[in-house]
């Protein structure tokens, strides 16, 4: 049996966009820094953190005091309120070097972190 000529060109054609997709998808995947972040008395702990520049974050927020707190960045874009004893997941995008200031909102003047970017 043989195949036309058509038909092992579209062949061709569909395992080479089969093959970029699969490049693609493997150049794209980052593995996330994983970050333990706690709330109480009105204070981050740690106070800074830290991450390597251009891979993903995940913040992963314990609120140990009873009252709801909301985490904001600006400059990371990134807005969440979390419930007194509750956790949250906050992921943040890949960035460049630099020092991203994070705050609560409800305590901003005590309750300031930063982001480090190396």
């Amino acid at each position: 049996m043989f195949a036309s000529p058509m038909l092992s060109k579209t062949a061709f054609f569909v395992a080479l966009c089969l093959a970029s997709v699969s490049a693609m998808s493997t150049a794209g995947a980052q593995t996330a820094t994983e970050i333990q972040l706690s709330y109480k008395d009105k204070k981050f702990e740690p106070a800074e953190i830290s991450a390597a520049a251009n891979t993903p974050v995940v913040i992963k927020l314990k609120n140990l005091d009873a009252k709801a707190m909301e985490f904001e960045s600006k400059t990371l874009k990134v807005e969440k309120v979390v419930a007194g004893g509750g956790d949250a997941i906050i992921n943040v995008r890949a960035q460049k070097p630099g020092r991203y200031e994070f705050f609560d909102e409800y305590n901003e003047k005590t309750a300031r972190g930063a982001l480090v970017v190396k």
